[in-house]
């Protein structure tokens, strides 16, 4: 069964819609017989993926179109909307994938920082601010996808700036659909994707084939329709190399940080580094 927004004619806007699990997921939609409209940086590489998108349609360049958008701007985010709504009338599918991962050090650079936070959480407030009022007016069945991280969820070391981000987008995430689902009349519903590795511009750092471990884009996306059919709100994503279950059992412990009042990022402490190994080894 295909999700009821999800049907010809309707509306789909994807940040970060050029590349990757953003442009996979607006060829799918496409194939579904969607309007299409990705929102990026980089002029030739929207052109590019517009072409892409494209040739899927009914109507060609008639139902896809892309548009320069910094979703750390508000303005900018605005402006894509004001668009959307001129050449299409309105938005049915928002997906705010848009995401970056330059690196970060807890004492690095403040402007590090800021972009991190302004494209990955900033982006995604803006978005669901700018568009979902107008989709619940709208009265129409809809979808809100919101692209996270499972380091939004453990937050291994070595990142923090991307883990603060992801970890507050799963917050942001779960208020709106709490709130969606409270609002008299609403037909729409939000949902949180947490990819596993997948094989994007994010994290090819050089490489120019597919590690083994690694999902494709397409596959991400495939499971992803898969569980918004089944009603997931959290759409928990394994890969080649880590099973749902490890998954699970790495959740489990974080959480259990705070429950037993272990050391914070515990897993990573060498005096809990055998509890943690005989913790995902117990027999369930």
């Amino acid at each position: 069964m295909t999700h009821s927004a999800l049907t010809p004619g309707a509306v789909a806007v994807i940040t970060g819609g050029a590349a990757g699990i953003g442009l996979a997921a607006a060829k799918r939609f496409a194939q579904l017989g969607l309007r299409v409209c990705i929102a990026d940086l980089g002029a030739n590489r929207i052109a590019q993926a517009v072409e892409e998108i494209a040739v899927l349609t009914a109507n060609g360049t008639q139902d896809v179109f892309g548009i320069e958008t910094d979703v750390s701007v508000a303005d900018d985010v605005r402006r894509l909307h004001a668009t959307l709504v001129e050449r299409f009338g309105g938005t049915d599918v928002l997906m705010n994938n848009a995401g970056i991962q330059p690196g970060s050090g807890m004492f690095g650079p403040t402007g590090s920082w800021e972009r991190v936070l302004g494209v990955n959480l900033w982006g995604v407030i803006h978005g669901t601010q700018v568009f979902v009022p107008e989709m619940i007016k709208r009265g129409r069945p809809g979808l809100v996808i919101n692209t996270g991280s499972k380091q939004g969820i453990t937050t291994p070391p070595g990142d923090p700036a991307y883990n603060v981000a992801k970890a507050g987008l799963k917050a942001f995430t779960e208020a709106l659909q709490h709130e969606l689902r409270n609002t008299a009349g609403c037909r729409i519903s939000a949902h949180l994707l947490i990819p596993g590795f997948v094989f994007t511009e994010l994290t090819r750092k050089g490489r120019t084939e597919k590690p083994a471990a690694a999902w494709t884009p397409e596959q991400t996306v495939d499971f992803m329709f898969e569980r918004l059919d089944a009603g997931d709100f959290y759409i928990l994503c394994p890969d080649n190399d880590v099973p749902r279950s490890l998954d699970e059992l790495r959740i489990l412990w974080a959480a259990g940080d705070i429950v037993e009042n272990r050391p914070a990022l515990s897993r990573w402490h060498p005096d809990y580094a055998k509890a943690f190994e005989a913790f995902i080894k117990q027999p369930r």
